[in-house]
């Protein structure tokens, strides 16, 4: 699905649950759903026992046909099933002739709709890129791919390859690498939404103590602040925030979920991470301490 598609289904969540259950009802199977959910790959629909395809048809037909649904976005629904991981060689970083635009996911997704090698395989997340060398203008791009028990789609792909303009392309295998996962309740780095201890939610935007998609309605930068200097004045209604952000995780000037974040850049890198957020308690400790040892004494 598409963000905007997972966005407005995820929104009408309840509902959705809701409608879903009583048309399974009406086709008298035992399968209910029990929540709905998002992840990297689109909506997870989370039913009480195992679906059968007669139940993936009726799921598929009330996701296509919502009323906040482009369906021309939304791929046929399937069963959980293993993933293989591929890598591809042989890609340039800087696709486009006389163009320094790197190549992105959906690059790679036209790519490989284009070959017919990829014909019957169905992507398990984004494409993922890096530069072969910090001096290269070639590119390795991770594919994560649904596959059977025995792995028989990616051994169908291994050591192939195909064009990608005037370049060949060569696939090998790889091992998994999930990468760090981002909490999308907090927005912190290293532990997944669903294992989140903070109570409540915070702003990917401002770090505040509400939803992202109520920043406009709680965010403190939209508020009407006369003491500052100059005085800020409130975001008028119906408009998006026109505030700067501020990263809870680098402190930089954008969201926690910004590509350009170097925690976004290194999610592959675990091991970093584990060493930024050590420096991190490490300098919280050191401004405490600090702060401590300037108190005049009582």
């Amino acid at each position: 699905m598409s963000s905007d598609n997972i966005s407005s289904f995820i929104k009408n969540a309840p509902s959705n649950v809701a409608n879903l259950n009583r048309e399974l009802r009406n086709a008298k199977t035992d399968v209910l759903v029990d929540y709905i959910r998002s992840d990297s790959t689109g909506v997870v629909i989370v039913t009480n026992k195992v679906a059968q395809q007669s139940d993936l048809s009726i799921i598929d037909r009330f996701v296509k046909n919502s009323t906040d649904i482009n369906a021309l976005q939304v791929e046929e629904s399937r069963l959980p099933k293993s993933k293989s991981y591929l890598k591809i060689l042989g890609i340039p970083y800087f696709p486009h002739d006389n163009s320094q635009e790197k190549l992105s996911s959906s690059d790679v997704e036209n790519i490989l709709k284009q070959n017919h090698i990829f014909n019957n395989i169905a992507l398990a997340s984004k494409p993922r890129i890096i530069k072969v060398s910090p001096k290269s203008d070639m590119a390795i791009v991770w594919i994560d791919v649904w596959d059977v028990q025995s792995g028989l789609n990616a051994k169908l792909l291994i050591n192939r390859c195909f064009n990608v303009g005037k370049y060949i392309a060569t696939i090998r295998g790889a091992n998994m690498n999930p990468g760090v996962p981002q909490c999308k309740n907090c927005w912190k780095w290293g532990h997944s939404t669903h294992s989140c201890r903070i109570r409540g939610a915070k702003c990917v935007k401002c770090n505040g103590p509400h939803k992202t998609e109520h920043h406009r309605e709680f965010g403190w930068c939209c508020k009407a602040n006369f003491k500052t200097n100059p005085p800020r004045l409130e975001t008028k209604k119906g408009e998006p925030c026109p505030h700067s952000f501020k990263c809870s995780n680098c402190k930089g000037e954008h969201q926690a979920d910004s590509n350009e974040c170097p925690f976004w850049k290194h999610r592959f890198n675990r091991e970093w991470h584990i060493k930024k957020y050590a420096e991190i308690r490490e300098n919280r400790s050191q401004s405490i301490r600090s702060a401590t040892n300037e108190r005049p004494n009582q």
